[in-house]
């Protein structure tokens, strides 16, 4: 008789433990691999690769650096809304005679969520004049990038000023 006491008993502590188990915290999801440097390495191209296009005047390469719904502020001018408006910016661009182009990054710093970074330098630009002399111009600039969703980076934000 004292083994059919101990069964309910048994059944008791089986439910109770069953109760706290489910009541427990979840565990946690593992953390995102670190995927910073390998952006970083990626953006850096970018910048690289946008001195290199600008002087072949490939302007479709540029424009593909930047969203589709991305901003661009200039000197000078008013806000540039999408590529249609950006690349507008770049024909003029591209279109200087005996442009040379090179960017220095200063800093870059991508989010340790590693879907935004914020790119800062500055670009010296050399063109020939109409005199036939070289001047040379640098601004100042920030980039925000976005990776997109099949990994690449683009420009979201774009804005520059004239280096003093």
């Amino acid at each position: 008789m004292r083994k059919n006491r101990l069964f309910p008993g048994a059944l008791v502590v089986m439910f109770l433990a069953g109760c706290v188990q489910n009541f427990q915290k979840p565990a946690e999801p593992a953390a995102a691999p670190d995927t910073r440097p390998a952006d970083e390495a990626a953006i850096r191209a970018g910048d690289a690769n946008f001195a290199q296009w600008a002087v072949a005047k490939d302007v479709d390469k540029i424009v593909g650096l930047y969203q589709d719904d991305a901003v661009a502020f200039a000197p000078g001018m008013p806000a540039l809304t999408g590529k249609d408006s950006i690349r507008k910016m770049i024909e003029g661009l591209v279109a200087t005679p005996g442009l040379q182009v090179n960017v220095h990054v200063a800093n870059l710093d991508v989010a340790r969520s590693g879907d935004i970074a914020i790119d800062r330098g500055t670009v010296d630009s050399t063109s020939t004049g109409k005199n036939g002399k070289a001047s040379t111009s640098t601004i100042e600039y920030v980039l925000v990038w976005k990776k997109q969703a099949d990994g690449s980076w683009k420009i979201f934000a774009d804005t520059s000023a004239n280096q003093k």
